[in-house]
């Protein structure tokens, strides 16, 4: 059993996350509201990159989860690795501390600029590089996914809870794929039709993909990162990754190696390569290889 730093109490802790997490939904639902009017666009895009674009939302709710974070928990021994942080430059100083929150305050972006529900906000406590809690917030569902160690929920806003309802296909053919909607790429496109699933899902967010897997609606998401080309990073993964597990199911490299937030000994947040999240942990080792034997007959991807 792992102990919290001394001083944290975990009830405590998810109360408080609970009410960082509704705050922050209030921010992002007032500023997707915003962007329904298209002239407001260009008002609440704080940068020009349209690969990865910045949002006044993005930096407000960075701003309101470190500053709680740091309010209700002074002088505890942790660092807090944030997307808004890095990207200003501000690099994370203590990414050698035991303890790491992991923060993205607004994945998916694009999706939340093009008027898409399919935006979340990710939270993960990190203990020696594995997640230990993980928060995934999707606003416009009014869902809150928490888990710590091996449990997991669902909670509205009213308090009323939903419970992980994984669904138990196990054969790829007849699965339904969670893929993305601004991210993919024409080596995933050719694998997605060689494997030949039974129905594919396009969702912005990895947090909403995950979600979607717990929920029983799909059964399989796949990562495809191209080499020298962009790839997700630690915030991307660490929280979606605390709510899949606790919830029964796996997610893992292409070779079924777990995945590292180790920034130090990678020298970047990087999560590159081939990785696979499905809803099955017993079964999840074979499905990887399943899916590695396909690529090596086409010829897909370089492994």
């Amino acid at each position: 059993m792992v102990n919290l730093p001394s001083g944290v109490d975990i009830k405590k802790l998810i109360n408080d996350l609970r009410a960082f997490s509704w705050e922050a939904s209030d921010i992002l639902i007032y500023y997707a509201q915003i962007l329904k009017d298209s002239n407001n666009k260009s008002n609440i895009l704080k940068n020009d990159n349209i690969d990865d674009p910045v949002t006044l939302a993005d930096l407000k709710v960075n701003e309101i989860i470190i500053q709680r974070i740091n309010e209700n928990y002074k002088n505890i021994n942790w660092g807090i690795l944030s997307e808004e942080n890095v990207k200003s430059g501000n690099r994370c100083e203590d990414n050698d501390k035991d303890w790491m929150w992991v923060l993205d305050p607004l994945d998916g972006t694009k999706d939340f600029m093009q008027g898409t529900e399919n935006y979340a906000m990710h939270l993960a406590l990190n203990y020696k590089q594995k997640p230990y809690i993980g928060i995934v917030l999707i606003p416009e569902k009014d869902e809150l996914w928490i888990a710590y160690e091996e449990k997991v929920w669902c909670e509205r806003r009213n308090g009323l809870k939903i419970l992980p309802n994984l669904s138990k296909k196990k054969s790829l053919p007849k699965m339904v794929l969670v893929t993305s909607k601004n991210h993919r790429n024409e080596t995933l496109k050719n694998l997605i039709k060689r494997i030949k699933f039974n129905k594919v899902l396009i969702m912005g967010s990895i947090g909403c993909k995950i979600a979607s897997i717990v929920r029983g609606e799909s059964d399989i998401y796949i990562c495809l990162s191209l080499p020298g080309q962009s790839s997700p990073k630690d915030w991307d993964f660490a929280a979606p990754q605390a709510i899949l597990k606790a919830a029964g199911g796996d997610i893992t490299k292409l070779n079924y190696e777990g995945l590292s937030f180790d920034s130090i000994e990678r020298g970047n947040y990087n999560q590159d390569g081939i990785i696979i999240a499905s809803n099955n942990r017993n079964y999840h080792k074979y499905i990887c290889a399943e899916i590695e034997q396909i690529i090596l007959k086409y010829d897909i991807y370089p492994i």
